[in-house]
């Protein structure tokens, strides 16, 4: 998109901005069941190792569809995987929104995300180029598609135990 951009397109880029925020306040109070509802039912949320596009078929940390996005947060609820027991709290701040592009009802919104892990007395930062694909829904959004692109994805990386 034009550097340049019409009032309706920044209040447009605006209203997503808050969208992509109250999501990320759903992450960090692991607000699970109201973070799928924001989702279509086609939608992936993906954590692709290195840099490709291809994600169906090459190697991901995640690649969720909604049957999926549904099982994870079943083991995030139950407690009992090693990696979410005790769950991590977790501090998000999104910033550097582009609108990148928009067709129809689509809109595809980029940002970069910085994401602070505390858990067993010890905090970790992750870094990540984030890529959403919103539909609009009313006066909202929904979301089809989440890539996060996190900085060292194809470094070591001990578990995680959150969604990014």
């Amino acid at each position: 998109m034009s550097q340049t951009m019409s009032m309706e397109d920044r209040a447009l880029l605006q209203r997503a901005a808050h969208f992509i925020w109250a999501e990320a306040d759903l992450l960090d109070s692991k607000s699970y069941d109201d973070w799928l509802a924001l989702w279509t039912p086609d939608g992936h949320y993906v954590l692709p190792i290195g840099n490709g596009d291809d994600f169906e078929n090459t190697l991901n940390l995640a690649y969720d569809d909604a049957t999926m996005r549904m099982m994870r947060i079943e083991r995030f609820k139950a407690g009992f995987s090693i990696s979410s027991a005790p769950p991590a709290q977790t501090v998000r701040t999104l910033s550097r929104f582009v609108l990148a592009g928009m067709e129809g009802a689509e809109l595809q919104i980029r940002c970069a995300q910085h994401l602070v892990e505390d858990k067993f007395g010890r905090q970790r930062l992750f870094a990540a180029n984030v890529t959403y694909v919103l539909v609009r829904s009313g006066e909202s959004f929904l979301i089809r598609d989440k890539i996060v692109r996190l900085l060292n994805s194809d470094g070591i990386l001990t578990s995680i135990s959150y969604l990014f």
